[in-house]
């Protein structure tokens, strides 16, 4: 046999054998399953001053020494976080989590994206609160103050949810507990579920209603004090159990990602 081909068959074998092994790993790989996909953003909707602190100029909103709201840390600590502004279509693509937190009234065209994007797999965490007890530097009026009182009706009455306020009820933080969760409220809510409804279930006697729509769930808390702060971007010193740990449970609860 010539020199030259005793010269090329060790390159040419070589070859072989490495192509051998690759597509021997690849398949390997493969019956091991995929790495998992990147965690889905985590949304957040609100009317809170949670992103933006409470200002009366543009200024005083960039200034960089204001301390950020504790539950801002608290879910960019849980990954990538978006605010949204309108809840479209184009909006919610892509979220994995969504958290609307004491949220403005929603158009028509908001709540059948917001239904169509829970039923298709989405998770919502929604604070719902008939009587926000947050005191606001924004006077009663100004639109850039907080929902006083959250207008929700159409998205609820689809979900087979209402929500209802004793306006009796003594005024003054208090806990109850939700499914192994301490959650502070303050002049809540309750959810009452339409007869005949199998979506939701009702806990710590209908302050928080947890529902499965669809593909997706929906866990929805008729009051907002979990959410409060101080002015230095704290959580009152009242609470017990760390806002930031119960926020996180809510969260857990939900399959939300860390």
């Amino acid at each position: 046999m010539p020199r030259g081909k005793l010269e090329i068959s060790p390159l040419l074998a070589f070859r072989r054998t490495a192509l051998l092994v690759a597509a021997l790993m690849l398949t390997a790989c493969a019956k091991a399953g995929e790495p998992q996909a990147a965690a889905k953003p985590l949304g957040l909707f609100t009317s809170l001053p949670i992103f933006w602190a409470e200002s009366g100029d543009l200024r005083g909103l960039l200034r960089n020494d204001v301390p950020p709201h504790w539950a801002l840390a608290a879910l960019r600590r849980r990954g990538d976080l978006r605010l949204l502004d309108s809840l479209d279509g184009p909006g919610l693509a892509g979220l994995g989590t969504l958290v609307m937190a004491q949220p403005r009234a929603l158009a028509a065209q908001e709540n059948v994206a917001l239904d169509g994007w829970v039923r298709g797999g989405g998770r919502l965490l929604l604070f719902a609160d008939p009587l926000l007890t947050e005191e606001s530097a924004y006077p009663l009026g100004d639109k850039r103050r907080p929902q006083d009182m959250v207008m929700l009706s159409p998205i609820l009455d689809h979900w087979q949810l209402r929500l209802e306020f004793d306006e009796d009820q003594p005024a003054g933080e208090r806990t109850v507990n939700a499914g192994g969760i301490t959650l502070p409220v303050n002049l809540a809510g309750r959810f009452v579920v339409a007869t005949g409804s199998r979506h939701c279930a009702l806990e710590a006697d209908g302050i928080l209603a947890a529902c499965r729509l669809g593909k997706g769930q929906v866990l929805l808390l008729a009051d907002a004090a979990l959410l409060e702060q101080h002015s230095d971007g704290q959580a009152p010193e009242t609470r017990r159990q760390s806002p930031a740990e119960a926020l996180g449970r809510l969260l857990d609860r939900l399959g939300a990602a860390k």
